[in-house]
């Protein structure tokens, strides 16, 4: 960024315990980004790191100008830490990356390329055979979870999960200033709310590499899902969150919230 601007790519990354890791995508980031030509910044959400992610970050600030962070004390789940990113994001494009670099930041230019033609927020998808490296049981519990999530209404998307999400600035701020899952089930509530407020959300094939060390329990994260569901069903109810829009209404009429 220069002389106060605002960047082009606000690159958001949540961190839990991610010292052994973050760096060599960060770095990965950086170099790519500063190829591409246009401003940026990255900011890592630490949500409450206990093994010096915050002072890795704080290190390579000296390094990396464009690298901010913001953390919080006591950690208070993924979905949390990448809403109050986003809340301090400044960027003209808001792009979400796992810590651990899984899907490579090149594919952004894909992602992008579907925002070009219209759309207010693109996915990363690995449900496509041929981009995807993943073990056998990951992909059981995913096809799993996703039969839930088509059960309770987010219907059309083949992969809800995937950390590689590119949205316009406008999009970002409105979604996530309506989202309250802190869990890992922020994505289905924040694709929800895209459908029910009629944005343009377009599914991308992506790279995507398994990575040692992940932070979710496959049985206990599984479960608070499921419960996350529940909830995010019942605020749907209530009227809380708006109710999902049909296929025609969600593709040709995305909602004006200028």
């Amino acid at each position: 960024m220069s002389n106060g601007s605002s960047p082009h790519y606000s690159l958001v990354i949540p961190a839990f315990n991610e010292v052994k890791r973050l760096r060599p995508p960060l770095e990965q980031s950086v170099e790519w980004l500063r190829n591409r030509g246009h401003t940026f910044e990255i900011i890592v959400s630490d949500d409450g790191s206990s093994d010096g992610t915050t002072s890795l970050v704080e290190l390579l600030q000296t390094e990396i100008p464009e690298l901010r962070l913001v953390r919080s004390t006591v950690n208070r789940g993924k979905g949390h830490a990448v809403r109050i990113a986003v809340q301090a994001a400044s960027g003209s494009l808001v792009l979400l990356a796992d810590a651990d670099g899984a899907t490579p930041i090149d594919q952004l230019a894909v992602l992008e390329r579907a925002v070009a033609a219209g759309a207010d927020l693109a996915i990363g998808s690995r449900a496509h055979a041929g981009n995807v490296e993943r073990r056998w049981y990951r992909h059981l519990i995913g096809r799993s979870f996703h039969l839930l999530v088509r059960l309770f209404g987010a219907g059309g998307i083949r992969d809800t999960q995937c950390g590689f999400k590119l949205f316009t600035a406008k999009a970002a701020k409105d979604l996530f200033s309506r989202a309250r899952i802190n869990g890992f089930s922020f994505d289905v509530e924040i694709l929800l709310l895209a459908q029910g407020l009629g944005y343009r959300i377009a599914e991308v094939p992506v790279k995507w590499v398994h990575q040692p060390g992940s932070r979710i329990n496959l049985v206990t994260d599984s479960m608070r899902m499921a419960l996350d569901l529940l909830v995010i069903r019942a605020r749907i109810l209530r009227g809380i969150e708006p109710a999902v829009a049909s296929e025609s209404t969600r593709l040709a009429n995305p909602r004006n919230t200028s």
